[in-house]
């Protein structure tokens, strides 16, 4: 296979987006990037970067014709062969669909109707558009892409034909379509239009727990359900089960009352159960700046003087797995060889002040269990992608507080989270990278004596994209003593997306898992039940305990951590507001102006 030089065309360096790249890179092919700000600068990129393939895995317009004329445009979409439209996954989820794919075509004068390449085809599962994105999208994007790349490098410039098949058995790379006998239907369903908010409309009255949460679960992300709480009209997200035991409590409550607040959720009622609802955006007058319209928040946060008026309802660490809350404790093995798992949940991983305490809370609390393994388990989605943005853009509106006062709080909290674990020497601890990890969230991560990480895993290890901020959470000190003070310097200056198998390459992580994405949670356990029973288990904690004292006593951590504030301080508080103009515009989700010169190398 010959080498490619690709250019990525993209709105912006997403998940999916930052995974294609990082295995395009690592299969030898030269990549660069260009987000698609207009037809002109995309126009430009290519003469300046002469691809032999433009790939584009998420856009949110049409490739010009001046562009697809000239060069080879592969668009990955987020459905199967023959389905078309801007709302493809969102159907899906909100359908119910049991099966669904990723196609990969040629951008030609049609929407979404080009030369199929080659499709990959998964099976769903109930969760949110975003989390299938991440997972099951990606996944099967990254096959089907691959096998369209291979074709080209090979020499091939049409798209194979088309063939109908009885159906694309789990997995299939190659091109297919007709009739799917396992949904009962076409496997593409033609031209789908956009899904409107009338349509994913919750009935409060009518509708059950599973179709309220079908419709909240198709919107997640963006664009959210449009709804109201307390007469408001707001976007409602991140949608979660109420148990049976929970909303046995509020049985004679109105289908669509607001019943209790667990985590910042707000419980809502429906007409056969309730919902947990994490996130809400108020919805804006259609005049609004784009610069100044709202942005998700956590729900009970956003109505925090409503929500004051509710029973709060937490959920004890150890339960049944019906009932939902952010953290959760488990424990496996006999005695004197147990292992605790402890997950942290967030939305998109972000970590607030408020999340930040409470997971140090939950931290002190297992480290009283007689465990001699703990594994720090994050969220299915993401491991931790540090401070929350969203919830201190939330300060800069608030009436005495401001957006520098709550990022100082953030970043203290969250160094008192790697703190803690730090600070368990008595027991292992392992970092088991289910999600993607970045910024802070990949050097808590490393506060663990292990970090076990999926082979789906992307890192982020680093901080400057965001304002080029200095970061904390002890990474001067957690960083050099995996990879040297050399490696260190490398590794945080070039700011692009890390694969699991580099960072086990380099040393950044111990353990890379290549099997398939479910059961991973299980084979973790088992590796670390055996660690927990393995003989030499006190030698290695005496060990651990020993490198710790030597460490403190050669240079105490706090004295890393005033060191990495001070730099932090000047990032939130100095003169350069880099830091405050990114936050603000990550989290209004502006649009890009031009192209980051790390991604845009053909523009160096």
């Amino acid at each position: 296979m010959n080498p490619l030089r690709i250019l990525l065309l993209c709105h912006s360096f997403n998940s999916l987006t930052q995974r294609l790249f990082a295995e395009l890179r690592a299969a030898g092919h030269t990549l660069s990037v260009e987000l698609d700000i207009a037809d002109s600068v995309t126009e430009e990129a290519v003469a300046l970067f002469r691809p032999d393939l433009v790939l584009a895995p998420f856009l949110k317009r049409r490739i010009s014709a001046a562009v697809w004329q000239r060069v080879t445009c592969l668009v990955v979409h987020p459905g199967p062969p023959g389905d078309q439209g801007p709302s493809a996954l969102d159907w899906a989820v909100w359908r119910g669909e049991p099966h669904w794919g990723v196609t990969v075509l040629q951008a030609n004068g049609d929407f979404d109707a080009g030369p199929v390449w080659a499709h990959a085809s998964f099976d769903m599962r109930p969760a949110t558009k975003g989390s299938l994105y991440r997972r099951e999208v990606t996944q099967a994007a990254l096959r089907a892409t691959l096998a369209a790349v291979q074709r080209f490098a090979g020499g091939e410039r049409e798209a194979p034909p088309l063939q109908f098949a009885a159906g694309p058995p789990q997995g299939e790379s190659a091109p297919s379509g007709g009739s799917d006998p396992r949904s009962g239907g076409a496997w593409g369903r033609g031209w789908q239009p956009l899904l409107r908010q009338n349509e994913r409309a919750v009935h409060w009255a009518e509708d059950s727990t599973a179709t309220v949460l079908a419709k909240l679960r198709s919107g997640d992300g963006q664009p959210g359900v449009l709804d109201a709480l307390w007469g408001q009209p707001c976007y409602l997200g991140d949608a979660h089960p109420a148990s049976a035991t929970t909303v046995a409590e509020f049985s004679d409550a109105d289908p669509g009352a607001l019943l209790a607040v667990r985590d910042g959720a707000l419980l809502r009622r429906t007409v056969d159960g309730g919902v947990w609802i994490g996130q809400a955006r108020r919805a804006d007058p259609p005049d609004t700046d784009p610069a100044h319209r709202s942005f998700k928040q956590v729900a009970a946060e956003l109505f925090a003087a409503e929500a004051a008026s509710l029973p709060q309802r937490p959920a004890p660490l150890e339960r049944p797995d019906d009932e939902w809350g952010e953290l959760r404790y488990t424990e496996h093995g006999p005695e004197g060889a147990r292992v605790g798992c402890l997950g942290f949940d967030f939305y998109n991983g972000a970590m607030s002040t408020a999340r930040c305490e409470r997971l140090r809370a939950a931290l002190l609390q297992v480290r009283e269990r007689p465990t001699q393994v703990l594994l720090l388990l994050g969220g299915e989605g993401f491991f931790s992608n540090g401070i929350d943005l969203n919830s201190i853009e939330a300060a800069a509106h608030r009436a005495g507080d401001s957006a520098a006062d709550a990022s100082w709080r953030n970043i203290q909290a969250m160094n008192d989270v790697a703190l803690a674990v730090l600070q368990t020497t008595d027991r292992l601890t392992v970092s088991v990278l289910r999600g993607n990890a970045g910024a802070g969230g990949a050097f808590l991560a490393l506060a663990a004596d292990q970090v076990w990480a999926h082979g789906s895993v992307v890192l982020n290890p680093h901080y400057k994209n965001m304002g080029n901020l200095y970061g904390s959470e002890y990474w001067t000190y957690l960083l050099p003593r995996r990879l040297g003070e050399a490696g260190a310097k490398d590794l945080m200056a070039q700011r692009l997306p890390l694969l699991a198998v580099e960072a086990l390459k380099i040393g950044l992580i111990d353990h890379n898992d290549e099997g398939p994405r479910d059961g991973f949670e299980e084979r973790c356990l088992e590796r670390a039940l055996a660690l927990a029973a393995s003989y030499n288990l006190s030698g290695e904690l005496a060990a651990k305990q020993t490198r710790r004292e030597q460490d403190e006593a050669h240079r105490p951590l706090a004295h890393y951590r005033e060191q990495e504030l001070a730099r932090m301080h000047r990032n939130f508080y100095g003169f350069d507001p880099s830091y405050h103009v990114a936050r603000h515009h990550f989290v209004h989700k502006q649009p890009h102006a031009w192209t980051p010169r790390h991604l845009a190398v053909h523009r160096l």
